[in-house]
């Protein structure tokens, strides 16, 4: 009996030796296959320019759809100039002063007050909800307003959409490349576990599990890449705030209008998120992800500016 047991934990541990050496084959394969790819002329910043390029093309084509599906999913009807002249009028002065065309003006039935901007300096439109011409003066609508011209002229949403596209084939190329490499340590691991003699799940559990590792490695790396992306649209805010308060030379009309936006609504959620002038403020990790500040941050910015424009006025 001693005699068949040990010839069987000798069988294993040559299995174990035999998928060792597998493993260590497969490796070797691997990295001879990249290395014979890079001699053969194939230049890395030309691979890796040739994703970026891809990308951002996807990304713009993925931009211009979304803006059509975007306005067929709020139900907005465009807003005649004769209805709203003066509006009009101001919006056609802003957009001279900003570099911007004039953008088509649509009003929706939204959950919320709110304001949104889609596109850039031609062709953009703004989406401005029903309940604005009651809640605001016609002095505070035309910073809301100026508010989302500030985005057009940075094609703020253009950007945002190339720069998921971007995170999106980022994450996919590390995972690419992290996948053989986590196959490979996962194997060498299975591998030992059979040359001492212990039990190994199967080949399909061994896969799911390292594809799972692997998976969570890479949701690291989009957490990084969306934090990145979210600063960056909070930033946005804030400099669209400063542009309209700029244009207009009204921060403490803005301000209100924020005030008010804030007081009447609670902030909508989903994919259009993004887009409306009224963010979440919640809890530390929900700012982190949140697309715009904090309204209490961006109102007492424009108190701030306004105080210290009055400041200067009473020093000249």
């Amino acid at each position: 009996m001693q005699s068949r047991g040990l010839g069987i934990r000798l069988l294993l541990a040559l299995a174990g030796v035999v998928l060792f050496a597998a493993y260590l084959l497969v490796g070797a394969a691997a990295v001879s296959f990249v290395v014979a790819v890079w001699t053969r002329g194939v230049d890395p910043f030309v691979f890796v320019g040739s994703l970026v390029v891809t990308s951002l093309l996807f990304g713009y084509l993925s931009y211009r759809g979304g803006t059509t599906q975007l306005l067929a999913s709020l139900d907005a009807t465009e807003l005649p100039r004769e209805r709203a002249p003066q509006l009009y009028s101001r919006i056609d002065q802003l957009c001279e002063t900003m570099r911007v065309d004039t953008p088509r003006v649509l009003v929706a039935k939204m959950a919320t007050p709110n304001a949104l901007a889609i596109g850039g300096r031609d062709g953009g439109v703004v989406v401005l909800s029903v309940s604005l011409f009651r809640l605001l003066s016609s002095v505070e609508l035309e910073t809301i307003v100026a508010h989302e011209l500030a985005h057009l002229e940075s094609r703020d949403s253009l950007v945002q959409t190339l720069g998921f596209s971007l995170a999106q084939t980022a994450t996919g190329f590390v995972f690419v490349c992290l996948f053989p490499l986590g196959l490979f340590v996962a194997g060498l691991r299975r591998a030992f576990r059979r040359m001492t003699g212990r039990r190994t799940e199967p080949f399909v559990r061994h896969l799911r599990r390292t594809h799972a590792q692997v998976a969570s490695v890479v949701v690291i790396v989009m957490l990084g890449l969306t934090l990145a992306l979210r600063a960056h649209s909070r930033r946005r805010e804030i400099a669209a705030d400063e542009r309209a308060a700029a244009v207009t030379g009204k921060p403490m009309s803005l301000a209100r209008a924020l005030a008010r936006i804030e007081r009447a609504s609670e902030p909508p959620g989903g994919l259009l998120s993004s887009l409306y002038i009224h963010g979440q403020e919640e809890d530390s990790l929900s700012q982190l992800l949140a697309t715009h500040p904090p309204m209490s941050e961006r109102i007492q910015r424009l108190v701030d500016r306004a105080e210290s424009e009055w400041q200067r006025i009473e020093i000249q």
